[in-house]
């Protein structure tokens, strides 16, 4: 069974990767994981210098999911590229740096000294975190803001370059349409939801941002119609995200205009979801009479 995928130029040898923030940096999960078995890993956000993030608490159970209010904490790009690069180095499995800021000047930053580092195989733009006050999400929300920050770090690297979209808009479609016109290589597909709980021991909004993002199964659908509307709107590769925690989950990405995922919250409940996904997919894909993942891709768009 040919589990081997590409996303644009970045060969992957399955298409499961884990998402961005659910993974650290990748170090965090040595013995949990065995990370050369995945297709790749989108490591946490990575900025110019420390971000210390949100007040806490930062998370917060939900009915299907969870929320989280981290606020893309983390050491800087400099620490990133002395502690964790050299392990990601090592793991045999392809690496996507998450970069984010606060500006496109930051972005740029970070871009650029990435630019002097081996071991790694794309970057993606984070322009869709709604865990922060500027910046983030910001830039995603309107597609000529998206394309100028694309259109920026583009300017600066030759590396693959993927763009996250948010799902927190009107039209993710001409986002990533603006997006692929001045450069992007992939769309990534879909950040969390906007949403909040209370705490009503204390009387009061249960995440100390006050909101944050929704991630998991109960975004799912959310993250298929974005995924189908997106896959409609460019000729470049998806990675979808999104509520994935089964081989028929995946699937369904595939089928709606995916070339890859993503796994993210699935990983907090159970580290090994990723893996169980990767042995079960072969099984699968027979039972669907397929000899390989790309006679799913799309599947289900207009037209096929």
């Amino acid at each position: 069974m040919n589990l081997a995928v590409r996303v644009g130029a970045v060969r992957l040898a399955n298409p499961i990767m884990a998402a961005s923030g659910t993974f650290g940096f990748g170090p965090e999960y040595q013995g949990l994981v065995n990370i050369a078995r995945l297709g790749g890993i989108a490591v946490k956000g990575v900025s110019p210098g420390p971000w210390p993030g949100n007040p806490p608490p930062r998370v917060w159970e939900t009915e299907g999911g969870m929320l989280n209010s981290i606020g893309l904490q983390n050491p800087g790009v400099e620490v990133f590229c002395r502690e964790d690069l050299p392990f990601l180095r090592t793991t045999k499995t392809r690496v996507v740096v998450n970069v984010i800021g606060r500006t496109i000047d930051e972005y740029c930053q970070v871009v650029e000294r990435l630019e002097a580092e081996s071991g790694i195989d794309a970057l993606e733009l984070n322009i869709s975190c709604p865990n922060i006050k500027e910046g983030g999400m910001s830039f995603g929300q309107d597609p000529e803001h998206a394309a100028q920050v694309t259109r920026a770090v583009r300017a600066c690297t030759k590396r693959p370059l993927w763009v996250k979209l948010s799902p927190n808009v009107a039209d993710p479609g001409a986002i990533a349409a603006a997006v692929e016109r001045v450069g992007a290589d992939a769309i990534s597909a879909i950040n969390t939801v906007v949403g909040m709980a209370i705490d009503v021991k204390r009387r009061r909004p249960a995440l100390g941002g006050i909101s944050g993002g929704l991630s998991g199964p109960a975004i799912k659908p959310i993250a298929l119609r974005v995924v189908y509307q997106v896959a409609q709107s460019v000729s470049i590769p998806i990675v979808g995200m999104g509520g994935i925690r089964s081989v028929e989950d995946v699937v369904e990405f595939l089928m709606a205009g995916a070339s890859a995922v993503m796994v993210g919250t699935a990983t907090f409940a159970e580290p090994g979801t990723m893996e169980a996904i990767i042995e079960e997919l072969p099984g699968y894909l027979a039972r669907l009479e397929v000899s390989s993942v790309h006679e799913l891709i799309g599947a289900a768009l207009p037209g096929r």
